[in-house]
């Protein structure tokens, strides 16, 4: 049997089970659902913006008042196989109060694609979006990249596109040999050579932009270890990375530390924005 750090299939299941450690799980998808529902109201600007045929490829913009403002585009996490933009759209909020355009994707979901399509579709809309924000006047070469758990794997696959200023990943896997060993990877279907293709720890482009990697100090070990790890590779390429543990959050309270204005994590990202500006 197939090891990974000495922990079986069994072991891994429990290692990567971030609902395990969390009872309350649930109660943050559907409050964050309600919180995203009065700004698709108010300050939607967009939505279901197509950047491919498929029914999940689409995105929402929001667009602060400043036509110079700079955009984030974030991710949805949940494994490659859960979740929708709707239901964290809420984190538009934080983005919006610093000035920062805010565009919530979606991908298709294993095991209707397979993990080089969802890469792929990552990848896909940071150019429909430089595009789409030309199109409507605003600055296409200020995008910063966001995400949360599988969404900062995906977002990490685009750190070197045009247009791309830095990067906020959270709670990220970066390494999918994991995965491919646990069951998780029964809808998607990784091999070996696939689980290191898409690995970011393991295919750090030849330039990337600056990087922000967090996680809640309160999550998983694997998490955490696989966040230093990753940090760790990019700063011995000797790559802008800093590595923020966020205390006291787990992996689903640390992403309201990026919706809250004040947060951590929007703070954190603001200052990126001035910083590489």
């Amino acid at each position: 049997m197939e090891r990974y750090r000495g922990m079986d299939r069994a072991a891994l299941d429990v290692a990567y089970n971030n609902r395990a450690v969390v009872p309350g799980w649930q109660d943050y998808l559907d409050r964050w659902a309600e919180e995203g529902k009065p700004l698709y109201a108010q300050q939607a600007t967009a939505r279901d913006l197509s950047y491919g045929d498929g029914p999940r490829q689409r995105l929402d913009l929001f667009l602060a008042a400043d036509d110079a403002a700079p955009t984030c585009l974030f991710l949805h996490g949940g494994y490659w196989q859960w979740n929708d933009k709707e239901g964290q759209a809420f984190v538009a909020r934080g983005l919006l109060a610093h000035g920062i355009n805010a565009a919530i994707g979606e991908y298709t979901l294993a095991p209707a694609a397979t993990m080089a399509g969802i890469c792929g579709e990552a990848v896909a809309q940071v150019a429909f979006l430089r595009h789409e924000l030309a199109v409507r006047g605003r600055d296409p070469n200020r995008i910063y990249l966001a995400g949360i758990s599988t969404g900062a794997h995906l977002m990490a696959q685009a750190l070197a596109e045009p247009g791309v200023r830095g990067a906020l990943l959270i709670s990220g896997i970066y390494d999918l040999e994991p995965i491919r060993l646990s069951s998780l990877n029964g809808p998607i279907g990784l091999d070996f050579a696939e689980a290191r293709a898409f690995s970011p720890l393991h295919q750090v482009p030849a330039e990337t932009a600056p990087v922000i990697v967090a996680y809640g100090s309160d999550e998983r070990p694997e998490i955490r270890r696989q966040s230093d790890d990753y940090a760790a590779v990019l700063s011995s390429l000797g790559r802008d990375v800093t590595c923020v543990p966020v205390p006291g959050c787990d992996h689903f309270s640390v992403l309201e530390q990026l919706s809250a204005p004040e947060g951590v994590l929007s703070r954190a990202l603001a200052s990126l924005v001035a910083r590489t500006s």
